[in-house]
């Protein structure tokens, strides 16, 4: 089976003692992470800070680590996660015009990672962030985000 590459930028702060990661609605998708598809010449890693500036208008982010890789074969599709840093406070919710699929208003906000996600994430992002759950269960007090 032949999966096609995508790449997600994950952007983490900690308010309040919760950990969040950056999110956004799709005003035809309900809520997602950032994620693009990686290009015939690029690596995952490029993408991810090619994909996080054209979705979001962030600039200036850089890969921190990677964080593993997620398959679903049912849409054949293998994701690339990668820890990303922005040395600026970001805001708590803004909205960023993309052009892609003919231009959308993604409406971003920080989503609290050990909360469940609920029925407006498409399972795809809402078994990314089970990933992720797991991955920082018990790192949140470990780092300063």
């Amino acid at each position: 089976m032949k999966f096609t590459d995508k790449a997600c930028p994950v952007l983490l702060r900690k308010r309040e003692g919760r950990l969040q990661i950056l999110a956004f609605r799709h005003p035809k998708a309900g809520c997602q992470i950032v994620k693009g598809t990686v290009e015939e010449d690029e690596e995952p890693r490029q993408t991810v800070l090619r994909e996080l500036w054209e979705e979001s208008g962030i600039e200036g982010a850089r890969v921190i680590e990677p964080l593993g890789q997620l398959l679903f074969h049912k849409d054949e599709q293998r994701w690339h996660l990668f820890l990303c840093e922005v040395k600026r406070d970001l805001p708590d919710a803004w909205v960023h015009y993309t052009t892609d699929g003919g231009g959308h208003n993604f409406a971003f906000f920080w989503h609290d990672l050990h909360e469940v996600p609920g029925d407006e994430w498409y399972p795809m992002f809402r078994s990314a962030l089970a990933f992720l759950r797991e991955r920082f269960g018990g790192e949140e007090n470990r780092h300063a985000y």
